[in-house]
């Protein structure tokens, strides 16, 4: 099937967020740009990656530049974004795989989300994802962003405060504390009660 490319270079706006109470949240990654709005679902785990991967580029290609690259070691403060997702969210699809590149000659990071195949999702293996080129007209729809070096890091700053935000890990165990306690492993299945006395 042809596939259908989202493409925002540069975005003006790109971020991660999610809807929802913790414990049944969905998350997303957002773009808006030239009148346009994409977003696109995805699992917190892959949020979670995405940000970690994203600082890892960028620490490696401040390294290997040995720092000449306009690459900033934190985010600049007026990047960040704390605003919620614009309305309304329309899902376009929701990711299987992933991409990240660095552009070396616009000094960009490029990311790709793959929109999940149904192979994937019948527990199949999912073929890895070739990053998108403009000779590829087949397969599944794709959102591509490139943004600058201090806007990947403002979005994997933001996209790891979002993911922090779910519920309270379980001291003991480090799952998720859900509002009326959890069933705790290390507790030998005694659920532990959240009264405080």
């Amino acid at each position: 099937m042809p596939r259908q490319v989202f493409f925002y270079d540069p975005p003006e706006r790109f971020v991660a967020g999610a809807v929802g109470q913790p414990g049944e949240r969905t998350f997303f990654l957002q773009a808006r740009g030239s009148g346009r709005m994409t977003s696109v679902a995805l699992e917190k785990f892959q949020v979670a990656s995405l940000a970690q991967r994203i600082e890892e580029l960028l620490d490696e290609v401040l390294r290997r530049s040995e720092g000449s690259a306009v690459v900033p070691a934190v985010a600049p403060a007026d990047l960040k974004d704390n605003e919620p997702l614009d309305q309304p969210i329309l899902e376009e699809f929701r990711v299987g795989t992933m991409a990240l590149a660095w552009d070396p000659e616009d000094e960009r990071v490029v990311i790709e989300a793959q929109a999940a195949t149904e192979e994937a999702e019948e527990g199949q293996e999912e073929e890895e994802f070739e990053p998108f080129t403009d000779e590829v007209t087949e397969g599944p729809d794709v959102l591509r962003v490139s943004i600058t070096p201090g806007e990947a890091r403002a979005f994997a700053q933001r996209a790891l405060k979002i993911v922090a935000a779910g519920r309270p890990p379980c001291p003991f165990c480090g799952q998720p504390l859900d509002p009326d306690g959890h069933i705790c492993p290390r507790q030998n299945g005694q659920r532990r009660s959240t009264l405080v006395t």
